[in-house]
């Protein structure tokens, strides 16, 4: 095996997927250090309200972590349940305008303990083509009768709720935004269709919370469709601070019985003290004001406007997500080693984490980028742009 997995890597490395990881050295915000000691801005991370380093929720963690401990080395039904943990789910419940609010230790726990609770093989999961990993697994855990549809094409959703009329019940799952193209899912129409045909609505929010709608509330805002959506998933790691956790949130039948019978939850850890008081921290930022959020819109705007005079090959955006066209796996690895040489970190995306001859580079914007940042980050783009013959 170890042979077999030594010609693997090496073919790997040949069709130029390999994947290196980068070392930061410092805390995870717009300007960082990476090991090598060189200063770079950072436009890969889903930090995009900037509260991964925020000073409020680092006060916090500290606090819980004096008081509450390092960790609670139990699950939440034995003993690993403290107030800190109950403060957080209503939080999250009264930020999406939801009945309760379940965490687990990712998004991609969340996503893996909804279906199989929930639907049987009487029942059918209807999943967006370009829906995340975690997704796709926790469907797989689930015997329900699957049905997929192309990315956001509600012609063919339409004709999988069709299809799924026999089943007992219907779900259909999409991300909001979906996390490579920085698309949003059209809630309006999906939402309709699901009345029309009788199905329940379940959206990942993890890249749209925070980011989509006025106030950062994702795509129940940006459609003003409150209470229509019956599940949410989404996750504490990207706008909300950075750090671990996931949450799945809705009518409180839905998550009591995933407090039940939801696998990730009943046998893993809870997420540690400081982190849901952090968390905690964060939605009342977010309640309080809309700074960050209005910060956020302001660049991400600047930013594609820019890239777009550029020339360059962008894919429609509703997110903070900017994916840069490039097509060519080698291409997207050479164009993001030539970034980071002119002080721009980015990462090239290619298969499989898209489909082949769909490589890319994601940037992603911040409410902690500056203009300058923006500007700098533009101009270097422009610059390996060119050298490269890609515009």
């Amino acid at each position: 095996m170890q042979e077999h997995l030594q010609n693997e890597l090496k073919s790997i490395q040949e069709a130029g997927l390999y994947k290196d990881e980068r070392i930061i050295v410092t805390p995870q915000m717009a300007e960082i250090k990476v090991k090598s000691g060189q200063e770079v801005l950072n436009f890969c991370a889903n930090n995009y309200l900037g509260l991964s380093n925020h000073p409020e929720l680092i006060a916090a963690a500290k606090k819980t972590l004096d008081e509450r401990g390092y960790g609670m080395s139990s699950v939440r039904f034995i003993c690993g349940t403290q107030d800190t943990h109950k403060e957080l789910e209503e939080a999250i419940s009264k930020f999406f305008k939801m009945e309760d609010t379940i965490l687990y230790a990712s998004c991609f726990d969340a996503n893996g303990g909804l279906f199989e609770p929930l639907l049987t093989d009487e029942d059918a999961i209807i999943s967006d083509s370009l829906n995340h990993a975690s997704i796709i697994d926790g469907v797989r855990l689930c015997k329900a009768k699957r049905y997929r549809y192309a990315n956001a094409n509600m012609e063919e959703l339409e004709k999988c709720l069709i299809e799924a009329q026999d089943q007992r019940f219907r779900m259909i799952i999409t991300d909001g935004v979906f996390s490579m193209d920085g698309n949003v899912a059209p809630m309006d129409k999906i939402i309709a269709l699901a009345e029309k045909y009788d199905a329940l609505v379940a959206v990942d929010e993890s890249h749209s919370a925070g980011v989509v709608g006025r106030t950062g509330r994702g795509v129940s805002e940006l459609y003003n469709c409150f209470g229509k959506i019956d599940i949410i998933t989404g996750t504490l790691g990207k706008a909300f601070g950075g750090a671990i956790g996931g949450f799945t949130t809705g009518k409180k039948e839905v998550i009591e019985m995933l407090r039940q019978r939801s696998r990730p939850y009943l046998f893993s850890n809870s997420i540690p003290p400081l982190v849901a008081s952090a968390g905690v921290k964060a939605f009342e930022l977010l309640d309080k004001e809309n700074t960050l959020q209005d910060k956020l819109h302001e660049n991400v705007d600047y930013f594609l406007s820019k890239m777009q005079e550029a020339k360059f090959d962008i894919k429609p955006t509703e997110s903070a997500i900017c994916a840069v066209m490039l097509y060519d796996a080698k291409l997207s690895q050479q164009f993001a080693a030539e970034l980071l040489e002119e002080g721009i970190y980015v990462t090239g995306f290619y298969f499989p984490v898209v489909p082949r001859g769909e490589a890319r580079i994601r940037v992603q914007l911040s409410a902690g980028h500056s203009r300058e940042h923006l500007d700098k980050a533009i101009a270097a783009f422009i610059k390996v742009g060119k050298r490269l013959n890609v515009i």
